[in-house]
């Protein structure tokens, strides 16, 4: 990196940690400091909505999951703008109609202290994990292609988002996103127009289109019913719906976002604006995943994006071995090359007959490629067993890193850390508010100034940003890092969901029903995940619906042995 990257980086990171800290200094009540003081606007809200989901994880999974795989991914979020109409038309006004400061101060009303301590203890598990690899997310990778040492990464994130999340409590989260997904998007369409202005001067957008497209990148529906197939429309329409509702309407770290709206109505057009905008946000960050796909059918390309995987094979006795892949790969990209330019200058003839030969020539070298990538992983993972073979998510920094201009660099860095930053101020946000008001305050006797609680919330704050880092540098890099996420928030969000629809729908179902069948719910759908019973999407339709179910039955054979109806 040159010095301009580093001025770059640098300023913008240390800019939004200073920015976030003058900004919304001198919180001394519980309001001002979990609910922003409940004056925030819809565009505000909006966008402090989608910073959270949009983690680093996003700009760095996302990209390298259209480079293998195609646009099929964007299916996950077709059932959010489902889902934040029945947030908003059913969640939002009773959060506001109640006053609470977090999403579980309801189940106690509805239900009992035990069935909201419970839903607090689940929230805290999954999120607290989800905090970590937040964190480790651009950390390990940002660690394995530039040579950082990993822990040091880890605190440096960390320590930066500790410091104005625990200073401004949620304005703070919310005032500094906004910059944030400022970045982010600025440069997310730099990086894109730098591709297309990189490809070769005869091939235009719509030619970049057709060839990825020849290579099966632009199939984004998928009609298929087997329910182990992660991305389906299907899978997108139900699980994602489910997910998509627990998350942004049971989830503290959403939740609390559009509790701080000035009213019902800025809560709701917030929450508008996001199921709006995600979509098509995440179908722009898949293209430029794609456009990176076709960059490198023109240029040179690792045969495995991982530096620290290569690293380890060569330095083993399986060195040779994998230098002849290496030669190999060099081969097909040149036959790659070759093909695609014969492609390209079919598609101006308009031959029919010439097209379709060019693609199956396409196609074919292609999956040579694939085949010999996948050798390489399998000489990795008999050369280390602890390194990562899979490299979707080293995809898109590798071309960053390799590709872009001086300055260019450093912002596209800064927005992974932005949006690392982002998405883990809102967690810790979170887990220190329902720490301490659903936990410390719930169970404490006697009277406190709201002093008391505004310092109590600022430790537990402080604490969980620590468990973070620590989750962060004992972590393990997984499949691809944005499924992680969704995997460990589908082993929860499901019962969590079911939970809160028996609070609003069935009003005949009591406290003790809910605790039993929520604890035999997790147990289940946490066997069900580790037996891969389904796909993980498909564990949040699952656990919702496993809860309800069992608690009406528990209510009704309760009732039918003749128990007195238990109050909540």
């Amino acid at each position: 990196m040159a010095l301009l990257d580093w001025i770059v980086l640098g300023g913008t990171l240390f800019f939004i940690v200073g920015f976030g800290v003058w900004k919304t200094k001198g919180s001394t009540s519980v309001d001002d400091y979990v609910r922003g003081g409940s004056d925030a606007k819809w565009w505000t809200i909006g966008l402090s909505v989608m910073a959270t989901q949009a983690s680093a994880i996003t700009f760095l999974s996302t990209p390298g999951q259209a480079f293998h795989d195609g646009m099929g991914f964007v299916q996950f979020y077709f059932g959010l703008p489902i889902a934040m109409i029945v947030i908003c038309a059913v969640f939002i006004p009773i959060y506001h109609k109640l006053k609470v400061f977090t999403a579980y101060e309801l189940l106690e009303k509805r239900f009992d202290l035990k069935t909201r301590t419970l839903t607090a203890v689940l929230f805290l598990i999954q999120r607290g994990l989800a905090a970590g690899i937040t964190i480790f997310a651009p950390s390990i990778i940002l660690s394995a292609v530039l040579g950082w040492d990993l822990r040091t990464l880890n605190i440096i994130i960390g320590a930066l988002v500790i410091i104005y999340t625990v200073s401004g409590g949620t304005k703070a989260v919310s005032v500094t996103q906004k910059q944030q997904m400022f970045i982010i998007m600025i440069g997310m369409f730099f990086a894109f127009f730098f591709i297309l202005g990189s490809l070769p001067a005869d091939i235009s957008f719509g030619e970049a289109l057709k060839i990825a497209g020849a290579n099966e990148k632009l199939t984004i529906l998928n009609f298929d019913f087997d329910t182990k197939n992660r991305y389906t429309f299907w899978s997108g329409i139900t699980g994602g719906f489910f997910l998509a509702l627990a998350y942004f309407g049971t989830d503290q770290s959403q939740v609390q976002r559009y509790l701080s709206g000035k009213s019902v109505r800025e809560s709701q057009l917030g929450l508008i604006f996001n199921g709006l905008l995600k979509i098509p946000m995440q179908f722009f960050i898949l293209l430029v995943g794609v456009m990176v796909f076709v960059f490198y059918q023109y240029n040179a390309s690792p045969l495995n994006f991982n530096p620290a995987a290569t690293e380890a094979v060569l330095l083993s006795e399986y060195a040779q071995d994998y230098k002849s892949l290496e030669e190999g790969h060099l081969e097909l990209e040149q036959q790659k090359r070759m093909a695609q330019n014969d492609y390209s200058e079919a598609l101006k003839l308009k031959d029919y007959n010439a097209i379709e030969q060019a693609k199956l020539n396409v196609v074919q070298v292609n999956k040579e490629e694939r085949i010999n990538r996948d050798a390489a992983k399998t000489l990795i993972s008999e050369a280390s067993k602890s390194a990562e073979t899979n490299d979707k998510d080293y995809v898109f920094i590798h071309f960053i890193l390799n590709n872009l201009p001086r300055g260019l660099i450093g912002l596209l860095l800064a927005v992974i850390l932005s949006a690392a930053m982002s998405s883990t101020a809102s967690e810790l946000n979170a887990l220190g508010t329902i720490t301490a008001l659903d936990l410390y305050k719930r169970n404490k006797t006697g009277q406190f100034t709201q002093k008391h609680y505004v310092v109590a919330t600022k430790w537990f704050t402080f604490l969980w940003g620590i468990i973070a880092i620590l989750i962060a540098c004992v972590a393990n890099l997984f499949d691809n890092l944005i499924q992680l996420v969704n995997i460990i928030g589908s082993i929860f969000y499901g019962n969590v969901l079911g939970i809160f629809l028996l609070a609003f729908f069935f009003k005949f179902v009591k406290g003790n029903a809910v605790f039993i069948a929520a604890l035999v719910t997790q147990a289940i759908v946490i066997l069900g995940w580790s037996q891969e019973w389904m796909s993980y999407l498909w564990l949040n339709a699952f656990g919702c619906g496993l809860v309800i179910l069992l608690a009406i039955l528990l209510e009704g054979l309760d009732r039918t042995l003749g128990n007195p109806p238990i109050k909540a």
